[in-house]
């Protein structure tokens, strides 16, 4: 009845809401600094401290939700029963993505400092709505691929690289932006493309084919354009295929379904079938796998960041919470248990950052020892960042008790999509085997490792064991396929330990050093060891001041 209140709500937490995503991290700040060229670092800064606003909007966050409940939605046919293949979605989706092209995070390649102030834009605004970011990463990640086709880059890569979202299938030439995705797998192979089966039937017109054939995992649809691995008569090679034509006819790209993911709703995934699907060559036939394999590695690193942003929100909403959740007569930050699981958590979350930003870092130098360093640490990043992502918001969710389990908390949605990073562009296994390869073939990658490490040695006497300790693994060849997770398990640990001992404040570095080089922790989160200073890493992860 009214005037007889059956409750009076207190003892919970405000909404995270209404801050600065960007400047709120201080790790990710941090890392955009020392990495920055000084006569660019103000307008960067202002950039990100722009996507990061609007990321901790109510606005925005609100946007989030309403594209995770409300999936995309398949169309094949119109009223009157002519195939359109067209993928319906809620405008908040289309408001974010078209957010994320604006804010630069397709337009990496040609700006200074491009691709250390994407991956931090990037990061921030994985925490808003994951999904989008799937699109964000393949039109980026497309641009070193056609860049081995001059022609094909001349004409694509402005429009790949815009900061206009111009949603809707037309002609790309008449666009002021574009959109790229990528189809890979097949049903048959999964990660085995070399076991592809649509095969490409050369055209009269030079570099154009026809292509037949399917595609098991194609995500954004409605892109303007995709990459493709097809069986040419030279071997496995790369495609563009144009969703439409330059007369403005449908290109035959036929979307049998979209895939019903446990995470990622937002995001269209579909089965697609080419027959006769026209295409232009991308590179030299039979050399598909090179050819697109710095897509590859860009959308990899991507996965990393994206885990690194998953991580880092699941981090600040636990310390948010217990910041001002009260129990046991005191507040939960100030108990001496959940601090130590808050700052276990935190490490992990900075450890992520600090190695994801470095190696964006290395794409911008773009010198030969930097691209040696990436073809090692890019597998072992994304293979250790991403499977760590999962324990990290489970964790954070119970942080949170009961009310992490509820879904108007947003940290289900965290749960449910952190899984996600491990499994895109190749699983553990292929990332493991990836190293595995580098080292063989190529010897300066590892030497590029060794001396990243090195910057660091005799810093901290955990690390210089944990060098040696991977020298004794690299040095056992016996049977090395079988241990190939533990030796880049080893290997992404002491890259993420040589950065925070070098960058991060003490106490970080030490508690790092401590318990993922030290082994002085037990299986799960919260073991960190006695005798850490734990309060400042808990201080450090706080999202509002």
């Amino acid at each position: 009845m009214a005037g007889n209140p059956t409750h009076t709500v207190t003892n919970q937490p405000p909404a995270l809401v209404g801050y600065d995503v960007f400047g709120a991290d201080r790790a990710l700040v941090e890392a955009v600094e020392r990495h920055t060229a000084a006569e660019v670092l103000d307008e960067v800064r202002a950039e990100l401290s722009g996507l990061g606003r609007a990321a901790g909007s109510p606005q925005v966050q609100e946007w989030g939700t309403q594209a995770n409940e409300s999936p995309p939605r398949l169309r094949t046919h119109d009223r009157y029963g002519h195939r359109i293949d067209e993928v319906d979605f809620h405008p908040a989706w289309h408001r974010l993505l078209g957010k994320g092209v604006s804010a630069g995070l397709t337009a990496a390649w040609n700006r200074p400092a491009g691709h250390v102030r994407r991956a931090a834009g990037f990061l921030v605004w994985t925490q808003v709505e994951a999904g989008n970011c799937c699109p964000l990463s393949m039109t980026h990640a497309a641009v070193p691929a056609l860049r081995t086709d001059p022609a094909l880059a001349a004409e694509w890569e402005p429009r790949l690289t815009s900061t206009v979202y111009d949603r809707g299938l037309r002609p790309a030439a008449g666009k002021a932006g574009a959109l790229f995705g990528m189809g890979m797998t097949e049903k048959q192979g999964g990660s085995d493309v070399r076991a592809n089966t649509t095969r490409a039937r050369p055209l009269a017109e030079a570099g154009t084919y026809a292509l037949t054939g399917h595609k098991w995992f194609c995500s954004a649809p409605m892109s303007d354009g995709f990459l493709v691995l097809a069986q040419a008569p030279g071997g496995l090679t790369c495609f563009l295929v144009p969703r439409v034509l330059a007369d403005g006819g449908r290109n035959v790209f036929l979307i049998q379904r979209l895939k019903d993911k446990l995470g990622n709703r937002s995001n269209a995934s579909a089965e697609v079938e080419f027959d006769g699907t026209w295409a232009r060559v991308v590179g030299e036939e039979g050399r598909g796998v090179r050819t697109i394999i710095d897509m590859v590695a860009a959308t990899r690193l991507d996965c990393a960041t994206g885990s690194a942003g998953l991580m880092r929100q699941a981090v600040a909403q636990a310390v948010h919470h217990c910041e001002h959740r009260e129990a046991f007569g005191g507040r939960l930050v100030d108990k001496p248990l959940m601090r130590n699981v808050l700052a276990d958590l935190a490490l992990e979350s900075e450890a992520a950052t600090t190695l994801a930003l470095r190696l964006a870092a290395a794409q911008d130098d773009g010198s030969e020892q930097e691209r040696a360093f990436l073809r090692l640490a890019v597998p072992a990043a994304k293979y250790w960042i991403t499977k760590r992502c999962a324990p990290v918001a489970v964790e954070a969710a119970e942080c949170l008790g009961g009310n992490g389990y509820v879904e108007e908390s947003g940290l289900p949605r965290l749960v449910r999509e952190s899984p996600l990073n491990s499994v895109w562009e190749g699983a553990g296994n292929v990332q493991a085997l990836d190293v595995l390869r580098a080292l063989r073939r190529e010897p300066g990658a590892l030497d590029a490792c060794l001396t990243e490490m090195g910057r660091a040695h005799g810093a901290d006497h955990r690390l210089d064991r944990a060098v040696k300790d991977l020298f004794t693994e690299l040095a056992d060849l016996d049977g090395i396929e079988g241990r190939a997770r533990r030796l880049v398990e080893r290997l992404a640990l002491v890259l993420q330990g040589s950065l925070l001992v070098r960058f991060a404040p003490p106490e970080v570095a030490d508690a790092f050093c401590a318990s993922r080089l030290g082994g002085d922790r037990g299986a799960s989160f919260g073991t960190l060891p006695a005798g850490l200073d734990l309060a400042p890493l808990v201080e450090r992860a706080r999202p509002v001041s």
